[in-house]
């Protein structure tokens, strides 16, 4: 099992969390199997930014991002050089720490009147 340190998110994760992960599992599975209902508008295709994650540490042990992710990535809200979409990035044997920012983009949801 790998650790993940979750820093302190206001809304969906105000005391933080510590998790254990299977190596090859997304951070993003991860983050939801453990009640961190981080948002994921494209069910986790690689077709949105709204599981954009910053990783704090561990970064370097991830795979590479491959064209398509890093695109999108130019459309997150708070881009840094570390930022990677949690449905893309899996967890290998080095403990990660991740940040979830404040904001998201969700363009499906942004643009259409709740009912």
């Amino acid at each position: 099992m790998t650790q993940i340190i979750v820093l302190p998110h206001v809304e969906l994760c105000p005391e933080g969390a510590v998790i254990d992960a299977v190596p090859g599992t997304s951070i993003c599975d991860v983050l939801l199997g453990n009640g961190i209902e981080i948002e994921h508008a494209c069910e986790k295709s690689c077709a949105c930014t709204t599981c954009h994650v910053v990783v704090r540490e561990g970064f370097n042990s991830l795979e590479a991002a491959e064209d398509i992710e890093e695109d999108l990535l130019d459309k997150a809200w708070g881009l840094e050089p570390n930022s990677r979409l949690s449905c893309q990035a899996l967890v290998s044997q080095v403990p990660l720490v991740i940040e979830i920012p404040k904001y998201t983009i969700n363009m499906v949801k942004e643009g259409h009147s709740k009912k």
